[in-house]
């Protein structure tokens, strides 16, 4: 097809180590002299602290369905990693969660056994050593012993089954594995797009559906999954400043949002602007489909506004400082406890109340009563297919049998959202997913059963002129691909 392999970077991409671009030596960390000049804990065997950090992280992924953005950070910490060590830990995590699925195939051969009746410690040992081989520049030499000393730690009867694993991987480049193991394009592409590219084939049938049956396109979407995606800022309008911002943080102004400030690295949560509530992180994506809502042309009143699903509490943040600037109230609804604080959190100091219940309860609840506000943001509960980059383990967790459920809240949420808006008021519906039904099958459904006149509102003149590939409308899909954002969907419903 011409698309780039998975494994292959950018020209000029470099992958380094804990010591320099080849990775083969670690500094000492908590393992060894302390930073502060302390006397000498107690050594682990030579496995450097970046790589065990990386299994260890990987393994609490599969063993305890963690979150690496979550586990992670954290691990780093306590090993007093930064820097380059923890570039590198960070990157074999990601690299190997989001190229799992190929891995795994090519484990499996090199083995001749099937992948999941290895030991787990071993299989995710061998895991990350299988993509440092094949899509890094650690030296092979490097990449294997390294691999087979932290098999040694985790599984020491298995350190000759690891080391013949991993030499039998290395004989192959990446391209090689694929060629080998992939279906034939021309009989079954999306088996080998599954499997060149490491997503499941139901979710690559899904992508190919919603870019109309066009597989180049797809394995470009596909291909820009598995990059690392940069860190984006929201400055909160009336707060900040996107330019002064971008100064202040090192960044650069967005591409498309008014709002966007992207990062080239760091900890966005240390930032002054962020502990400040003058920002807060939040995809360029979401940024825009919550401020097509705040812009979208509205006769009448404009000071009742409603996010329907608050939690975490990025969007509410948006819309709260935009209302703020406008003279209007938002409400934020979040039913899970945990998320209604972090929305409270998010939105302190701006004109928000947060409520915490079901937003499926609107005209039962007196503070949702039906027919009140102007402005409702749907910000539905969905499988995150859109921000794969993002949640690498989250490919593999999902399965379709998730779809009902999901698409049967998505609609009664929806059909909510409806019941809650004024006549001549208006809804986004809005989902981190391009899975059709998730989209276009559930705004379909809940307008036509909802029992109200509904008239969709061209969403495209919503979002900021000149920007590619919107399509025909009324409805808008980003895609990573094609606007670097995640791949959020947006539908504008004017209620009759």
């Amino acid at each position: 097809m011409g698309a780039r392999r998975p494994g292959r970077r950018r020209r000029g991409a470099r992958v380094t180590g804990p010591s320099g671009p080849r990775g083969e030596r670690s500094r000492e960390g908590r393992f060894g002299a302390d930073r502060r000049g302390g006397p000498r804990r107690p050594v682990r065997p030579a496995v450097d602290v970046p790589r065990h950090v990386a299994f260890q992280a990987i393994a609490a992924v599969h063993r305890d369905d963690a979150y690496a953005n979550l586990v992670l950070p954290a691990m780093l910490r306590d090993e007093g990693l930064f820097g380059r060590d923890a570039a590198f830990a960070t990157e074999l995590t990601y690299g190997t969660l989001r190229h799992t699925g190929t891995l795994d195939a090519i484990i499996t051969d090199a083995a001749g056994r099937d992948v999941q009746r290895i030991d787990p410690p071993v299989r995710d040992a061998l895991r990350l050593g299988t993509y440092q081989l094949l899509h890094t520049r650690v030296p092979a030499h490097a990449a294997v012993s390294s691999t087979v000393d932290l098999v040694r730690t985790v599984g020491p009867g298995a350190t000759g089954f690891a080391n013949a694993v991993l030499r039998e991987v290395a004989s192959r480049d990446v391209d090689g594995w694929v060629a080998k193991l992939a279906p034939s394009e021309e009989t079954d592409p999306i088996g080998h797009l599954a499997l060149a590219y490491s997503h499941p084939q139901w979710i690559v049938r899904a992508f190919a559906e919603a870019l109309g049956g066009d597989l180049r396109e797809t394995a470009r979407l596909l291909m820009e999954d598995n990059e690392r995606p940069p860190v984006h800022l929201c400055a909160r309008p009336g707060l900040a400043d996107p330019v002064a911002l971008a100064d202040e943080v090192g960044g650069a102004p967005g591409a498309f949002s008014p709002y966007a400030v992207y990062l080239s690295g760091g900890a966005p949560g240390e930032l002054a602007a962020v502990a400040e509530g003058r920002a807060h992180v939040q995809d360029e994506g979401s940024q825009l489909v919550a401020n097509a809502l705040a812009v979208a042309p509205l006769d009448g009143p404009d000071g009742r506004w409603l996010d329907l699903c608050a939690g975490p509490g990025g969007k509410a943040g948006l819309l709260g400082a935009l209302a703020a600037e406008r003279g209007a109230r938002l409400t934020a609804v979040e039913v899970a406890e945990h998320r209604a604080r972090l929305v409270e959190q998010a939105t302190r100091g701006l004109p928000v109340a947060v409520l915490h219940t079901d937003g499926r309860t609107v005209g039962a609840d007196p503070k949702l009563p039906e027919g009140h506000f102007d402005r409702v943001l749907v910000d539905a509960p969905c499988t995150g297919l859109g921000s794969l980059r993002r949640r690498p383990e989250s490919r593999w967790r999902r399965q379709p049998s998730d779809l009902p459920p999901l698409t049967r809240l998505q609609r009664e949420l929806l059909t909510a959202a409806l019941r809650a808006v004024r006549p001549g008021g208006l809804v986004a519906y809005v989902t981190c997913s391009p899975h059709v039904v998730e989209t276009h099958v559930t705004v379909t459904e809940a307008s036509r059963r909802c029992g109200f006149p509904v008239d969709f509102v061209d969403a495209r003149p919503l979002l900021p002129a000149g920007m590619p590939g919107l399509g025909d409308g009324p409805t808008v899909q980003l895609w990573p691909h094609r606007h670097g954002t995640d791949a959020m969907f947006l539908a504008v419903l004017r209620r009759g």
